[in-house]
């Protein structure tokens, strides 16, 4: 993709700071975006509005959002573990959403990037939480995104494991031996997704040569062992 593709084009990322924050920020601005990068967390109801006042004009938003994954068995789930989740992961969507949407609407232009989990599109044991809210995320942007294409607005995820980042998999992960077996017995790569990868993938489908998806859920895993 053409490093001009973004030139001037106003993103606005959330969780600047976690999951695939810092290398978004990164590529976005080697492609000539004007990153707004924010590091709120977006856990109470007002904070997603201020974030997108705050940031002005956006033409794009990149809804970055991450919490470290609970690993607790179905039957062992906290009524809290639960609620933190989902107030984390899926409360601030329709929030930001509702923040950003308007503005695309009446200008008829605009782009909205999840960056999101496969978690919730294969069973993982220990994971039944977190794959429950990932899950609400990908079913939110395909609704919505069918929803606003006819406002020429593209809504789309990404969603991915096994990827390069500083909150899944950082580098004291990476050099466990366990882990490395894990890769090489369920990943076909053998190796996690760069974050470079997959940040210069997200960056096309904030560019204008995506225009033509909307709704969709992009996996980005390196592939899967099926079991």
């Amino acid at each position: 993709m053409s490093t001009e593709n973004l030139r001037n084009k106003r993103v606005l990322v959330t969780h600047a700071d976690q999951f695939m924050g810092p290398m978004l920020c990164e590529v976005l601005t080697s492609q000539g975006a004007i990153v707004i990068p924010s590091i709120d967390t977006l856990m109470s109801p007002d904070a997603a509005a201020s974030v997108v006042a705050a940031a002005g004009h956006i033409d794009v938003l990149i809804a970055n959002l991450a919490i470290p994954a609970p690993t607790t068995y179905a039957v062992d789930v906290s009524e809290d573990e639960w609620k933190d989740t989902f107030a984390a992961l899926v409360d601030p969507l329709p929030r930001l959403f509702k923040a950003a949407l308007p503005a695309m609407i009446a200008r008829r232009s605009g782009k909205i990037l999840l960056m999101g989990s496969a978690s919730a599109l294969r069973g993982m044991k220990r994971s039944s939480t977190y794959s429950a809210a990932r899950g609400a995320q990908l079913a939110y942007v395909q609704s919505v995104g069918v929803e606003v294409a006819p406002h020429n607005i593209q809504v789309n995820a990404i969603a991915q494991n096994f990827v390069e980042n500083p909150t899944y998999f950082p580098p004291e992960v990476q050099a466990n031996p366990r882990f490395q077996e894990r890769l090489q017995r369920e990943v076909p790569l053998g190796r996690l997704v760069g974050a470079r990868e997959d940040a210069e993938f997200a960056a096309y489908l904030c560019s204008e040569s995506a225009n033509c998806f909307v709704g969709q859920v992009f996996p980005v895993c390196g592939g899967w062992v099926q079991r």
